[in-house]
């Protein structure tokens, strides 16, 4: 990423990141962590239903196909889309450190513009944990692996405790996801809104 604020880069007292014991396996789909998020929930008609797949280590892969909901310029991804895609896939990585955390800052570059009707692979790893926050990067590919670079981002996350989403949220959809009777459900709904 050309000229990473210093704000993501990790202190010097930053240690690897660690995969929790608990953590999905390798290849494993994550699903989605909140039916109603527009990055993952399949309860978005023109959300981004993003699919993330656990990758060996702190890392994750995502696909998501650009649709005409999707648009800025005309045949062309939204920017802000493109944008949220990157932090729905870097948030993910948060629920293999079994970690509840929001974004703090997202840097991104845009690389090259993605077509409607192209699929973007996203590839993200969380590179550093400094106490409460948590480095990472991604990178976005039109096509699979190895297509061409469209987008990158640099961004860190930040601990916080559910009762972050409590105090912030709205409260029935709070009632209606802490009464989830599923525990992993239950907690995943608030892993990475901000």
């Amino acid at each position: 990423m050309s000229g990473t604020s210093a704000a993501l880069e990790p202190p010097a007292d930053a240690v690897k990141p660690v995969r929790h014991p608990d953590a999905p396996a390798p290849g494993e789909l994550l699903g989605a962590h909140y039916e109603h998020c527009f990055g993952c929930g399949g309860g978005q008609a023109h959300g981004l239903h993003l699919e993330t797949r656990v990758g060996d280590g702190v890392s994750v892969t995502a696909e998501f196909t650009v649709r005409e909901a999707h648009q800025g310029a005309p045949g062309l991804a939204h920017g802000g889309i493109l944008a949220a895609a990157l932090d729905e896939t870097l948030g993910s990585l948060n629920w293999l450190l079994r970690t509840v955390a929001v974004t703090g800052r997202l840097e991104t570059d845009f690389v090259r513009p993605v077509p409607v009707g192209a699929t973007l692979y996203l590839e993200a790893e969380v590179t550093a944990v400094a106490r409460r926050k948590i480095y990472s990067r991604a990178a976005g590919r039109i096509g699979g692996p190895d297509g061409p670079l469209a987008v990158r981002a640099e961004a860190l996350f930040v601990e916080v405790a559910v009762e972050h989403f409590v105090q912030h949220g709205r409260e029935e959809e709070i009632r209606a996801a802490m009464s989830d009777p599923d525990q992993i459900r239950r907690a995943r709904a608030f892993e990475v809104n901000p």
